[in-house]
């Protein structure tokens, strides 16, 4: 009889716990579908109408700005992006150079990446890469290049606090380059989905990235933000070469394919936009970031961040001028 009132007490109790947790977790996972609700094609989205109207009331303004600012990029700046590469300057730029050639040689080797090179023999033939191949270079690609921004803006909050000192402005900036980035992934994503083995490296690479990244930052923020914008002078050939190879009729599954609507949604791409229309915007980022990430190296840690007075809406991408100033090395 004692064994059994105990067990009653002990369910008594138990209950209004579970009870809670579950609450807890039904209203957590709204959430998190609450935040995604904006970018997501409205006709796959099937949830009840009765818990909208409780759980999913958006204001309009709120679902715009939810987002942490972004570019919105015309015609002509799409069309304007160029290849550049920076001089070095100091012995931290040769570092930073060294470990994008380090890693850009990995990678390609990993992604299986093939390109006809300008120094390539007219009669040796190259097989070019088919669109199942670009789009695992892209997925692998933008799953680390979103880290970087993350770290810089983490360990530079995290200085603030430590010194009761204000930050001046960077982190807003680095986080929202690391959000940019991820957005490219979740794209790129709507066209692929990786198997186990691809995820397998991927938590392989971003677990070495992260740390190394993390502890270099901590000893020479100018050398991260120098070797960031070699990686982005990398990521615009990348995106150049796959939008000339469509161009040329070498991936013929893309030619008519429309842009995924969390890219529509994103970049406020027309209705009637193409997955060519994607690839432009994504390289227009890339090249906006590497402007940004060669500047942050050139005035150092300690500079108010100098893209402080753009961060309202009328932001614009880098111009072919300011493209040419860190075009030092005078690469085609």
């Amino acid at each position: 009889m004692k064994n059994t009132q105990f067990l009653f007490q002990i369910h008594y109790l138990i209950s209004p716990t579970m009870k809670y947790v579950s609450q807890l977790n039904s209203m957590q996972s709204r959430c998190l579908f609450h935040t995604c609700l904006p970018l997501m094609n409205k006709k796959s989205t099937k949830i009840d109408s009765n818990e909208e109207q409780l759980h999913m009331k958006i204001d309009n303004k709120q679902s715009k700005d939810y987002m942490m600012h972004h570019e919105i990029y015309s015609e002509k700046e799409l069309n304007d992006i160029k290849i550049t590469h920076k001089k070095f300057e100091s012995w931290h730029d040769r570092v930073a150079f060294a470990a994008v050639r380090t890693m850009r040689f990995f990678f390609d080797t990993f992604t299986g990446y093939i390109h006809e090179s300008s120094t390539s023999k007219p009669d040796k033939k190259i097989k070019t890469m088919t669109e199942q191949q670009w789009l695992r270079r892209f997925i692998f690609l933008e799953s680390i290049a979103g880290v970087p921004g993350m770290v810089a803006g983490m360990s530079r909050h995290m200085k603030s606090l430590r010194t009761m000192k204000r930050d001046h402005g960077w982190i807003h900036t680095l986080l929202s380059e690391a959000e940019n980035e991820r957005m490219h992934l979740l794209t790129f994503l709507e066209l692929r989905q990786p198997g186990y083995i691809f995820r397998g490296f991927v938590l392989l690479g971003q677990g070495v990235f992260f740390n190394a990244f993390f502890l270099t930052y901590l000893l020479s923020p100018q050398i991260c933000h120098r070797f960031v914008g070699f990686l982005e002078e990398e990521a615009v050939i990348t995106y150049t070469r796959c939008i000339e190879n469509l161009d040329a009729g070498k991936l013929p599954a893309w030619k008519n394919l429309p842009a995924p609507q969390i890219a529509k949604n994103y970049w406020k791409l027309s209705n009637d936009a193409m997955i060519r229309d994607v690839l432009l915007v994504i390289r227009a980022d890339e090249a906006t970031h590497r402007q940004v990430n060669h500047k942050l190296a050139d005035v150092g840690p300690n500079a108010p961040n100098p893209f402080l007075i753009q961060t309202t809406e009328t932001q614009t991408p880098p111009s072919l001028n300011e493209q040419q100033e860190i075009n030092t090395a005078n690469k085609n």
